[in-house]
């Protein structure tokens, strides 16, 4: 079902900062910093030969990653995406496994402008899972 790992995220406490430490301290190709109301954040992506990593700070009070980031005040790997060819389809075989989707089991439109969808850490094995229609 799971295609290619689309992206790494990492919740920082400044995305500027964290966009300036993969530019200059590791060479990387990392975007300009794109608020996302809808959802809560500020994102930076840095794209590798084989995969992102997405760049996430909190925006606003209500931020899903907010509370992410005062457990842990120094930032940290929040969620793994992959990549699916059918989000309806792979949503609907997963909760007819008893796997939990976050949210109201509808897909939202993510970071890239394609159908995402969250899947509960504690039914994998305490990753928060992303899935991105492709």
């Amino acid at each position: 079902m799971i295609g290619r790992l689309n992206h790494v995220a990492i919740v920082v406490p400044d995305v500027k900062a964290a966009a300036k430490l993969y530019k200059g301290m590791l060479g990387a190709l990392v975007s300009e910093p794109v608020p996302l109301p809808a959802h809560g954040v500020t994102t930076v992506f840095v794209t590798l030969p084989n995969t992102k990593i997405e760049l996430l700070e909190p925006l606003g009070e209500k931020s899903p990653v907010r509370a992410f980031l005062e457990r842990n005040p120094a930032g940290g790997m929040h969620h793994l995406c992959y990549e699916v060819a059918d989000i309806l389809a792979a949503r609907d075989k997963l909760e007819g496994e008893g796997m939990r989707v976050l949210g109201d089991g509808e897909p939202a439109i993510g970071a890239h402008g394609k159908p995402v969808l969250f899947l509960h850490p504690k039914d994998f094995c305490g990753t928060l899972i992303e899935l991105e229609e492709v």
